[in-house]
């Protein structure tokens, strides 16, 4: 089966299985971010447990 080759752009498997995201809000405003948020956001987030069951049915050769 094939898997959706957009999210497979979007999103990883980490070695334990779990599906990393990029962080939201990187795209525009930075000057009313401070420096501490924008540092968060550099890092990549685990994909929250509701959204695990869909994503693993589009990221299957992830």
């Amino acid at each position: 089966m094939k898997g959706h080759s957009g999210s497979q752009k979007r999103f990883k498997r980490t070695a334990t299985g779990q599906l990393l995201h990029k962080a939201t809000g990187r795209r525009h405003n930075f000057s009313a971010k401070s420096a501490r948020r924008k540092r968060a956001l550099r890092h990549d987030r685990l994909v929250k447990k509701a959204d695990r069951p869909r994503l693993s049915l589009l990221t299957i050769h992830l």
